[in-house]
């Protein structure tokens, strides 16, 4: 079994585990950091939070995401279809690759090289792209 992990197909697999161990990561603290930030924008504005989902309201992130899942998509009318679907898969797709050289342990990381902060300021000065194509895709007359 350990002679798996040391041909092609194994490290592939291995790899995609890592991935999708960070996406997780990501994902799952996403869902703490939503919380938190409803939880203070309530406090700022003297109200309660969110209650309604959930023990604690913990659970409203998740409401969220499923509202958001299941959701229609609506394209506007003499909008380039393809670049607008593409455009916030660009963004999402971006934000994940800067999470490949950060270590999460002495030996765990993804991609190990020497320019990683260099790397991480690229990807993300790369992310506005996706907001221009999706204004650019919308055939807006307000740029």
């Amino acid at each position: 079994m350990a002679d798996f992990f040391t041909t092609p197909a194994g490290i592939a697999i291995l790899i995609l585990a890592q991935v999708l161990a960070v996406v997780a990561f990501v994902m799952i603290s996403l869902l703490f950091l939503v919380y938190g930030d409803r939880k203070i924008w309530a406090a700022v504005q003297m109200r309660r939070g969110p209650n309604v989902v959930g023990v604690y309201g913990l659970l409203q992130s998740v409401a969220d995401a499923l509202k958001y899942v299941v959701k229609e998509v609506v394209i506007p009318a003499g909008a380039d279809r393809t670049v607008f679907i593409l455009a916030p898969l660009t963004s999402f797709v971006l934000a994940m690759i800067a999470w490949a050289v950060i270590p999460f342990n002495e030996t765990w990381v993804l991609s190990d090289i020497n320019v990683a902060i260099l790397y991480v300021f690229a990807v993300s000065s790369l992310e506005v792209y996706g907001v221009i194509m999706g204004g650019w895709a919308s055939n807006s007359k307000y740029p």
